[in-house]
């Protein structure tokens, strides 16, 4: 079978060019989209509709760091449970009080400003463990860069559920 990798003519590795990805989706899709088989077989139309949903899917994984992680980790043998969620108690702890603080935002007096504050820095976090994913990779140390992403699992997961307090607090 053919890794996502390979469909986009990208080395199999964490850090890879995303404007060329994007480039390589784009011209894949003019060329495989299934509108252009309307006159052929079935077969044929199948067929495109098929490598059309492989494309975007493997377009959809390898743009997004933690996908394109646990894609990755899957390839090398070290695939990433959605269900487990233990973590280190230090990891736990300041998630606990990230979400504490998560709660007590809309109790402020500026609750949009402490909520842009917050959101930043979450950014910052998944910035800082997207970093550490690419060196972990490139130093081939599979078990920490499943932990890290497991910890971007995590602050992705706090990243929404601020983003939907913050809509409720926009209306």
């Amino acid at each position: 079978m053919t890794s996502y990798f390979d469909v986009f003519n990208l080395p199999v590795q964490f850090d890879i060019d995303t404007d060329k990805l994007s480039v390589h989706y784009r011209e894949l899709q003019r060329t495989i989209h299934p509108d252009k088989y309307v006159n052929a077989s079935d077969r044929d139309r199948r067929l495109a509709i098929e490598k059309a949903t492989q494309i975007n899917d493997a377009f959809e994984t390898l743009k997004n760091p933690i996908s394109r992680s646990q894609y990755l980790l899957q390839l090398m043998g070290f695939p990433v449970d959605e269900t487990d969620t233990s973590m280190d108690a230090i990891f736990l702890m300041q998630q606990l009080e990230l979400r504490e603080q998560l709660a007590e935002l809309k109790h402020q007096a500026a609750p949009l400003m402490a909520m842009a504050s917050f959101l930043a820095q979450i950014e910052q976090a998944l910035t800082d463990l997207t970093h550490q994913l690419s060196q972990q990779f490139s130093q081939q140390d599979w078990p920490s860069a499943k932990k890290t992403t497991r910890q971007m699992q995590f602050f992705k997961k706090l990243r929404e559920e601020a983003l939907r307090l913050e809509e409720e607090l926009l209306f």
